[in-house]
């Protein structure tokens, strides 16, 4: 495809067959409300960037992120083994995104997150991705992700003057290894899913967030990432993936008692591709309050029942898969 960001500093909206191979974003013609041009440290300054990566199977669960939203970079990782119904989570926050590295390149190169002897990295080539996390004597990932199935490519407005562009992918093959507090983890029986995200997002928002990767009793392979509150400008960073073809779906809707998150979440689609209910396992939550940055985060891990329907209608059953959901407000 062309430039993401054309001569002229506008940006490509709209969902894309191939993403961009590089988000150019300094190129972009970022402006004010009242139309006054914002340029050099300002414009760098303002750019987030995000990449979530999920692996879930029938009895383990792994989540890790790196955010950089250059005045602070954030990494956490959480891992939950039902069988022996271990919880475990690390979160670090770097002043400045201080020993964190990250690309504008969503299909190549390597994020990094170091802080101590914890070292988290993201690396992406052509049609896979590598995670490697190594925290203390207690858990250490070397996986390879195939990302070989179509993604979910889709680049919104956000507010008056941003956009944000956003990858998805999901219910995808892992091969490797898993070492975690000296058991090691099945990895052939582990779905992974992606999220790498960017742009120049709203200065107040709010999301919440769906992720399924599974294989059910009858075989089939089932993705979902589903999102409400934001990206919702025109185009909606909602899909489905079954069986490795990917079909795009309209708008989400999740209802859920926000003073009680681990009561269960309805979770459906207004195209009626889905229609689930998410029973809470456990959760991780954060909030931070720094003034001119905040975020309320909650992410729940838990099961998914229900039904998905395929693009010629059929139903498909899901039972007692795991996945996530998630409630965010975040002001950056």
């Amino acid at each position: 495809m062309p430039p993401f960001i054309n001569k002229h500093g506008q940006v490509t909206f709209g969902v894309f067959e191939h993403g961009p191979a590089d988000i150019n974003y300094l190129d972009f013609d970022l402006r004010n409300n009242m139309d006054k041009p914002i340029t050099g440290w300002r414009k760098r300054m303002r750019f987030n960037q995000f990449q979530f990566i999920s692996l879930t199977g029938k009895d383990f669960v792994l989540g890790v992120a790196i955010v950089n939203l250059k005045w602070v970079s954030n990494c956490f990782v959480y891992i939950y083994q039902l069988s022996t119904q271990t919880f475990k989570e690390y979160s670090w926050l770097q002043p400045f995104a201080r020993n964190t590295l990250t690309n504008t390149t969503p299909n190549n190169g390597s994020w990094q997150f170091k802080t101590g002897k914890n070292k988290i990295v993201m690396t992406a080539e052509t049609g896979k991705r590598k995670l490697h996390i190594q925290l203390k004597n207690e858990l250490t990932v070397d996986v390879t992700i195939n990302e070989s199935q179509p993604s979910l490519d889709v680049c919104c407005r956000a507010g008056y003057n941003g956009w944000v562009y956003t990858k998805k992918n999901a219910a995808l093959p892992v091969t490797g290894h898993i070492q975690w507090q000296g058991s090691t983890i099945d990895t052939t029986q582990l779905k992974a899913a992606v999220d790498w995200s960017c742009g120049y997002m709203r200065r107040e928002t709010f999301w919440h967030w769906a992720s399924l990767s599974h294989t059910n009793q009858d075989g089939h392979t089932i993705g979902l990432n589903l999102a409400a509150g934001v990206n919702e400008t025109t185009h909606t960073e909602n899909g489905l993936w079954i069986n490795g073809q990917f079909i795009k779906l309209d708008r989400a809707e999740f209802l859920f008692n926000r003073q009680n998150r681990m009561a269960p979440w309805q979770v459906s689609s207004t195209d009626n591709h889905i229609e689930l209910t998410f029973t809470p396992l456990g959760e991780r939550k954060e909030k931070i309050n720094a003034g001119f940055i905040a975020s309320n985060f909650t992410q729940v891990f838990g099961r998914f029942d229900g039904s998905v329907k395929d693009q010629n209608q059929q139903v498909i059953k899901i039972n007692n898969a795991l996945g996530f959901c998630e409630d965010h407000f975040a002001k950056w």
